[in-house]
Protein backbone atom coordinates (compact mmCIF):
# COMPACT_ATOMS: atom_id res chain seq x y z
CA UNK A 1 0.00 0.00 0.00
CA UNK A 2 1.27 3.45 -1.35
CA UNK A 3 2.08 5.55 2.01
CA UNK A 4 0.12 9.43 1.50
CA UNK A 5 2.78 10.68 4.08
CA UNK A 6 5.27 9.73 1.20
CA UNK A 7 3.53 10.98 -1.61
CA UNK A 8 3.03 15.01 -0.45
CA UNK A 9 6.39 14.13 1.00
CA UNK A 10 8.10 13.31 -2.55
CA UNK A 11 5.22 16.23 -4.11
CA UNK A 12 6.29 18.81 -1.71
CA UNK A 13 10.00 17.70 -3.29
CA UNK A 14 9.06 19.55 -6.50
CA UNK A 15 9.04 23.44 -6.63
CA UNK A 16 6.62 25.59 -7.84
CA UNK A 17 8.51 27.91 -9.70
CA UNK A 18 6.29 31.14 -8.57
CA UNK A 19 6.33 30.78 -4.68
CA UNK A 20 9.42 28.66 -4.61
CA UNK A 21 7.30 26.35 -2.30
CA UNK A 22 6.81 22.34 -2.82
CA UNK A 23 3.85 21.16 -4.32
CA UNK A 24 1.68 20.55 -1.49
CA UNK A 25 2.46 23.74 0.20
CA UNK A 26 2.10 25.94 -2.57
CA UNK A 27 -1.58 24.74 -2.71
CA UNK A 28 -1.01 23.22 -6.13
CA UNK A 29 -2.11 19.54 -5.11
CA UNK A 30 -5.69 19.21 -5.52
CA UNK A 31 -7.91 16.22 -5.33
CA UNK A 32 -4.84 14.17 -4.43
CA UNK A 33 -5.77 10.11 -4.44
CA UNK A 34 -3.57 7.55 -3.35
CA UNK A 35 -4.84 3.93 -3.59
CA UNK A 36 -2.90 0.63 -3.21
CA UNK A 37 -0.66 1.02 -6.22
CA UNK A 38 -1.09 4.90 -7.57
CA UNK A 39 -1.95 8.25 -7.09
CA UNK A 40 -3.04 11.49 -9.22
CA UNK A 41 -4.30 14.52 -8.59
CA UNK A 42 -5.33 17.64 -10.54
CA UNK A 43 -3.19 20.61 -10.53
CA UNK A 44 -4.92 23.71 -11.41
CA UNK A 45 -2.64 27.29 -12.33
CA UNK A 46 -3.77 30.69 -13.48
CA UNK A 47 -5.44 30.95 -17.24
CA UNK A 48 -1.93 31.02 -19.72
CA UNK A 49 0.06 29.89 -17.56
CA UNK A 50 0.45 26.00 -18.84
CA UNK A 51 3.11 26.19 -20.57
CA UNK A 52 5.42 27.32 -17.31
CA UNK A 53 3.53 24.47 -15.60
CA UNK A 54 4.28 21.47 -17.72
CA UNK A 55 7.27 20.64 -17.00
CA UNK A 56 6.13 20.87 -13.12
CA UNK A 57 3.74 18.60 -14.06
CA UNK A 58 6.42 16.10 -15.48
CA UNK A 59 8.40 16.62 -12.32
CA UNK A 60 5.93 15.49 -10.65
CA UNK A 61 4.63 12.54 -12.09
CA UNK A 62 8.31 11.60 -12.29
CA UNK A 63 8.50 11.62 -8.30
CA UNK A 64 5.22 10.07 -7.80
CA UNK A 65 6.26 7.34 -10.04
CA UNK A 66 9.91 6.77 -8.30
CA UNK A 67 8.21 5.92 -5.17
CA UNK A 68 8.89 2.26 -4.22
CA UNK A 69 5.46 -0.26 -5.29
CA UNK A 70 4.17 3.37 -7.68
CA UNK A 71 2.46 1.19 -10.54
CA UNK A 72 0.47 4.27 -11.74
CA UNK A 73 0.11 7.53 -11.78
CA UNK A 74 -2.29 11.22 -12.71
CA UNK A 75 -1.91 14.43 -13.01
CA UNK A 76 -3.88 16.63 -14.59
CA UNK A 77 -2.30 20.10 -15.59
CA UNK A 78 -5.80 22.39 -15.72
CA UNK A 79 -6.12 26.45 -16.06
CA UNK A 80 -8.57 27.94 -13.98
CA UNK A 81 -10.86 31.22 -15.48
CA UNK A 82 -10.64 33.95 -13.99
CA UNK A 83 -13.93 35.34 -12.40
CA UNK A 84 -15.74 37.95 -14.64
CA UNK A 85 -16.67 41.49 -12.86
CA UNK A 86 -20.00 41.47 -11.74
CA UNK A 87 -21.89 43.92 -14.19
CA UNK A 88 -23.91 47.01 -12.96
CA UNK A 89 -27.53 46.05 -12.70
CA UNK A 90 -29.31 47.77 -15.38
CA UNK A 91 -33.14 47.32 -16.62
CA UNK A 92 -33.50 45.43 -20.02
CA UNK A 93 -35.07 43.01 -21.62
CA UNK A 94 -35.80 39.49 -20.35
CA UNK A 95 -32.73 36.69 -20.74
CA UNK A 96 -35.62 34.78 -22.58
CA UNK A 97 -36.06 37.49 -24.81
CA UNK A 98 -32.23 38.07 -25.03
CA UNK A 99 -31.09 34.44 -26.07
CA UNK A 100 -33.36 34.46 -29.11
CA UNK A 101 -31.11 36.94 -30.70
CA UNK A 102 -27.96 35.58 -29.52
CA UNK A 103 -25.73 34.27 -32.28
CA UNK A 104 -25.51 30.60 -32.61
CA UNK A 105 -22.31 28.86 -30.83
CA UNK A 106 -19.16 28.93 -33.28
CA UNK A 107 -18.72 25.60 -35.61
CA UNK A 108 -15.92 23.28 -33.13
CA UNK A 109 -13.44 21.86 -35.92
CA UNK A 110 -11.25 19.44 -33.37
CA UNK A 111 -12.38 16.04 -33.88
CA UNK A 112 -11.03 13.29 -32.57
CA UNK A 113 -8.18 11.69 -34.86
CA UNK A 114 -9.37 9.01 -37.18
CA UNK A 115 -12.86 9.07 -36.02
CA UNK A 116 -15.57 9.17 -38.35
CA UNK A 117 -18.50 10.01 -36.26
CA UNK A 118 -19.19 11.23 -32.97
CA UNK A 119 -22.47 10.74 -31.37
CA UNK A 120 -23.99 12.06 -27.69
CA UNK A 121 -26.17 9.86 -26.12
CA UNK A 122 -28.18 12.64 -23.64
CA UNK A 123 -30.49 13.31 -21.26
CA UNK A 124 -32.20 16.12 -19.50
CA UNK A 125 -32.70 13.62 -16.64
CA UNK A 126 -30.56 11.82 -14.43
CA UNK A 127 -31.87 7.93 -13.81
CA UNK A 128 -33.64 7.64 -16.96
CA UNK A 129 -31.16 4.66 -17.83
CA UNK A 130 -28.76 6.35 -20.09
CA UNK A 131 -26.05 4.93 -19.39
CA UNK A 132 -27.60 1.55 -20.38
CA UNK A 133 -28.87 2.66 -23.20
CA UNK A 134 -26.01 4.30 -24.50
CA UNK A 135 -23.51 0.82 -23.57
CA UNK A 136 -26.27 -1.23 -25.42
CA UNK A 137 -26.62 1.17 -28.32
CA UNK A 138 -22.83 1.15 -28.93
CA UNK A 139 -23.05 -2.66 -28.53
CA UNK A 140 -26.08 -2.83 -31.36
CA UNK A 141 -23.99 -0.19 -33.70
CA UNK A 142 -20.70 -2.81 -33.15
CA UNK A 143 -23.26 -5.78 -34.17
CA UNK A 144 -23.57 -4.38 -37.58
CA UNK A 145 -20.64 -4.94 -38.39
CA UNK A 146 -19.27 -0.99 -37.50
CA UNK A 147 -15.98 -0.38 -35.05
CA UNK A 148 -17.58 1.28 -32.12
CA UNK A 149 -16.15 3.20 -29.52
CA UNK A 150 -17.48 4.61 -26.16
CA UNK A 151 -16.65 6.91 -24.29
CA UNK A 152 -17.72 7.81 -20.46
CA UNK A 153 -18.31 11.33 -20.07
CA UNK A 154 -19.95 11.16 -16.74
CA UNK A 155 -17.19 12.16 -14.81
CA UNK A 156 -19.03 12.19 -11.64
CA UNK A 157 -20.94 9.00 -11.78
CA UNK A 158 -18.88 6.86 -14.39
CA UNK A 159 -20.52 3.28 -15.27
CA UNK A 160 -19.31 1.98 -17.89
CA UNK A 161 -16.11 0.12 -16.12
CA UNK A 162 -18.86 -2.00 -14.64
CA UNK A 163 -21.29 -2.05 -17.37
CA UNK A 164 -18.48 -3.59 -19.39
CA UNK A 165 -16.72 -4.94 -17.03
CA UNK A 166 -13.26 -3.75 -17.32
CA UNK A 167 -10.94 -2.41 -14.64
CA UNK A 168 -7.60 -1.24 -14.50
CA UNK A 169 -5.77 2.06 -16.06
CA UNK A 170 -5.25 1.89 -19.93
CA UNK A 171 -2.03 2.21 -20.94
CA UNK A 172 -0.03 5.47 -22.85
CA UNK A 173 1.77 4.58 -25.61
CA UNK A 174 3.32 6.74 -27.45
CA UNK A 175 1.72 9.65 -26.43
CA UNK A 176 -1.75 7.99 -26.73
CA UNK A 177 -4.19 6.42 -24.35
CA UNK A 178 -5.22 3.15 -25.27
CA UNK A 179 -8.87 2.28 -24.44
CA UNK A 180 -9.65 -0.94 -23.54
CA UNK A 181 -11.27 -3.31 -25.39
CA UNK A 182 -14.55 -5.28 -24.45
CA UNK A 183 -17.41 -7.05 -25.93
CA UNK A 184 -15.87 -5.41 -29.27
CA UNK A 185 -16.08 -2.28 -27.77
CA UNK A 186 -13.24 0.41 -26.99
CA UNK A 187 -13.83 2.10 -24.27
CA UNK A 188 -12.56 4.84 -22.19
CA UNK A 189 -14.09 6.45 -18.31
CA UNK A 190 -12.59 8.49 -16.04
CA UNK A 191 -13.79 5.62 -13.85
CA UNK A 192 -10.09 3.32 -15.15
CA UNK A 193 -8.01 6.31 -13.74
CA UNK A 194 -9.41 6.02 -10.15
CA UNK A 195 -10.72 3.80 -7.68
CA UNK A 196 -14.31 2.51 -7.67
CA UNK A 197 -15.06 4.20 -4.56
CA UNK A 198 -13.44 7.45 -5.35
CA UNK A 199 -15.33 10.47 -5.13
CA UNK A 200 -14.59 12.99 -7.88
CA UNK A 201 -14.66 16.28 -6.31
CA UNK A 202 -13.37 18.42 -9.24
CA UNK A 203 -14.81 22.11 -10.30
CA UNK A 204 -16.11 22.06 -13.76
CA UNK A 205 -12.82 23.05 -14.92
CA UNK A 206 -11.34 19.74 -13.87
CA UNK A 207 -14.19 18.09 -15.06
CA UNK A 208 -13.77 19.89 -18.47
CA UNK A 209 -10.12 19.00 -18.58
CA UNK A 210 -11.10 15.40 -18.05
CA UNK A 211 -12.86 15.18 -20.70
CA UNK A 212 -10.87 16.92 -23.27
CA UNK A 213 -8.06 14.95 -22.51
CA UNK A 214 -10.15 11.55 -22.81
CA UNK A 215 -11.80 12.50 -25.89
CA UNK A 216 -8.53 13.85 -28.06
CA UNK A 217 -5.78 11.87 -26.30
CA UNK A 218 -7.21 8.14 -26.78
CA UNK A 219 -6.55 6.16 -30.00
CA UNK A 220 -9.81 5.22 -30.62
CA UNK A 221 -8.70 4.48 -34.37
CA UNK A 222 -5.83 4.85 -36.86
CA UNK A 223 -5.74 6.09 -40.58
CA UNK A 224 -5.76 2.57 -41.65
CA UNK A 225 -8.17 1.44 -39.03
CA UNK A 226 -10.58 4.67 -38.45
CA UNK A 227 -13.92 4.24 -35.64
CA UNK A 228 -16.66 4.43 -37.58
CA UNK A 229 -18.59 5.67 -34.77
CA UNK A 230 -17.53 7.33 -31.02
CA UNK A 231 -20.17 7.32 -28.61
CA UNK A 232 -20.07 9.49 -26.18
CA UNK A 233 -22.69 8.74 -22.92
CA UNK A 234 -23.03 12.28 -21.25
CA UNK A 235 -24.10 13.12 -18.28
CA UNK A 236 -27.46 14.47 -17.25
CA UNK A 237 -28.57 18.08 -17.33
CA UNK A 238 -26.95 20.60 -19.60
CA UNK A 239 -23.97 22.36 -17.81
CA UNK A 240 -19.80 22.27 -18.39
CA UNK A 241 -19.01 19.00 -19.83
CA UNK A 242 -21.82 19.26 -22.31
CA UNK A 243 -20.38 22.90 -23.53
CA UNK A 244 -17.13 21.50 -23.21
CA UNK A 245 -17.90 18.21 -25.96
CA UNK A 246 -20.05 20.44 -27.64
CA UNK A 247 -16.87 23.40 -28.41
CA UNK A 248 -14.44 20.71 -28.35
CA UNK A 249 -15.18 18.91 -31.14
CA UNK A 250 -17.90 18.41 -34.03
CA UNK A 251 -21.05 16.23 -33.16
CA UNK A 252 -23.26 14.71 -35.91
CA UNK A 253 -25.75 13.99 -34.22
CA UNK A 254 -27.38 13.11 -30.43
CA UNK A 255 -29.73 11.02 -28.86
CA UNK A 256 -31.60 11.59 -26.25
CA UNK A 257 -33.35 8.99 -23.71
CA UNK A 258 -36.20 9.80 -21.77
CA UNK A 259 -38.25 8.07 -19.68
CA UNK A 260 -42.77 8.24 -20.49
CA UNK A 261 -44.00 10.25 -17.55
CA UNK A 262 -43.99 14.27 -17.86
CA UNK A 263 -41.26 14.92 -15.55
CA UNK A 264 -38.82 13.14 -17.84
CA UNK A 265 -39.66 14.63 -20.82
CA UNK A 266 -39.64 17.97 -19.68
CA UNK A 267 -36.05 17.93 -19.12
CA UNK A 268 -35.76 16.07 -22.39
CA UNK A 269 -36.86 19.17 -23.93
CA UNK A 270 -34.12 21.29 -22.46
CA UNK A 271 -31.90 18.67 -23.87
CA UNK A 272 -33.35 18.98 -27.06
CA UNK A 273 -33.20 23.24 -26.71
CA UNK A 274 -29.59 23.04 -25.97
CA UNK A 275 -28.45 20.75 -29.10
CA UNK A 276 -30.44 23.12 -31.43
CA UNK A 277 -28.97 26.62 -29.89
CA UNK A 278 -25.41 24.86 -31.08
CA UNK A 279 -26.20 23.72 -34.08
CA UNK A 280 -26.22 19.67 -32.97
CA UNK A 281 -28.94 17.70 -35.12
CA UNK A 282 -31.08 15.57 -32.46
CA UNK A 283 -31.45 12.36 -34.01
CA UNK A 284 -34.44 11.39 -32.26
CA UNK A 285 -35.70 10.44 -28.90
CA UNK A 286 -35.74 7.08 -27.11
CA UNK A 287 -38.34 5.93 -24.63
CA UNK A 288 -36.55 3.79 -21.86
CA UNK A 289 -38.29 2.01 -18.93
CA UNK A 290 -41.52 1.83 -20.75
CA UNK A 291 -44.47 -0.45 -19.82
CA UNK A 292 -47.31 -0.68 -16.59
CA UNK A 293 -44.54 1.43 -13.98
CA UNK A 294 -43.96 4.74 -15.61
CA UNK A 295 -46.10 4.36 -18.77
CA UNK A 296 -46.27 3.94 -22.56
CA UNK A 297 -46.12 6.72 -25.43
CA UNK A 298 -44.81 9.66 -23.92
CA UNK A 299 -41.55 10.23 -25.89
CA UNK A 300 -43.42 9.26 -29.03
CA UNK A 301 -45.56 12.04 -28.83
CA UNK A 302 -42.94 14.58 -27.26
CA UNK A 303 -41.02 13.76 -30.44
CA UNK A 304 -43.92 14.45 -32.09
CA UNK A 305 -44.23 18.13 -30.46
CA UNK A 306 -40.08 18.78 -30.65
CA UNK A 307 -40.41 17.70 -34.91
CA UNK A 308 -37.72 14.95 -34.58
CA UNK A 309 -38.01 11.31 -35.27
CA UNK A 310 -39.10 8.47 -32.51
CA UNK A 311 -36.22 6.17 -32.70
CA UNK A 312 -38.11 3.68 -30.51
CA UNK A 313 -38.98 2.51 -26.87
CA UNK A 314 -37.28 0.17 -24.71
CA UNK A 315 -39.34 -1.83 -21.99
CA UNK A 316 -38.54 -2.11 -18.02
CA UNK A 317 -36.80 -5.46 -18.43
CA UNK A 318 -35.14 -6.63 -15.45
CA UNK A 319 -32.55 -8.66 -17.21
CA UNK A 320 -31.13 -5.43 -19.10
CA UNK A 321 -29.95 -4.29 -15.31
CA UNK A 322 -28.74 -7.79 -14.32
CA UNK A 323 -26.56 -7.46 -17.46
CA UNK A 324 -25.63 -4.49 -16.70
CA UNK A 325 -24.33 -5.23 -12.90
CA UNK A 326 -22.85 -8.37 -14.25
CA UNK A 327 -20.89 -6.59 -16.95
CA UNK A 328 -21.95 -7.43 -20.13
CA UNK A 329 -24.62 -5.57 -22.22
CA UNK A 330 -27.62 -7.22 -23.14
CA UNK A 331 -27.27 -7.27 -26.67
CA UNK A 332 -24.22 -9.33 -26.34
CA UNK A 333 -25.39 -11.61 -23.69
CA UNK A 334 -28.77 -12.50 -25.48
CA UNK A 335 -28.11 -11.29 -29.42
CA UNK A 336 -31.53 -12.82 -29.98
CA UNK A 337 -33.80 -11.64 -27.30
CA UNK A 338 -36.89 -9.33 -27.62
CA UNK A 339 -34.20 -6.44 -26.30
CA UNK A 340 -31.87 -6.83 -29.12
CA UNK A 341 -33.97 -6.73 -31.11
CA UNK A 342 -35.25 -3.57 -29.90
CA UNK A 343 -31.60 -2.20 -30.10
CA UNK A 344 -30.88 -3.36 -33.47
CA UNK A 345 -33.97 -1.79 -34.91
CA UNK A 346 -32.60 1.57 -32.65
CA UNK A 347 -29.27 1.48 -34.11
CA UNK A 348 -30.43 0.94 -37.72
CA UNK A 349 -31.86 4.15 -37.67
CA UNK A 350 -29.32 6.08 -35.87
CA UNK A 351 -26.54 4.42 -38.27
CA UNK A 352 -28.49 5.35 -41.23
CA UNK A 353 -28.89 9.45 -39.97
CA UNK A 354 -25.70 8.83 -39.42
CA UNK A 355 -25.14 8.31 -42.94
CA UNK A 356 -22.84 4.95 -42.04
Amino acid sequence: MIDRTAVTAALDAVVDPKSGQGLVAAGLVQGLMVGEDRAGFVMEVPAGETAIYAPVRDAAEAALKAISGMARVSVVLTAETAPAAAPRRTAGLSKAATDQGRAKAPVPTERPAHVKRVLAVASGKGGVGKSTVAVNLAAALAAKGLSVGVLDADVYGPSLPTMLGVSGQPAYVDGAIVPHVAHGLKAMSVGLLTKADDAMIWRGPMASQAITQMLTQTRWGTEDAPLDVLVVDLPPGTGDVQLTLIQKTPLDGAVIVSTPQEVALADARRAHTLFQRVNVPTLGLIENMSGPVFGQGGAEAEAARLGVAFLGDLPLDAALRQAGDAGQPLVSAEPNGEVAARFAAVAARVAESLGL
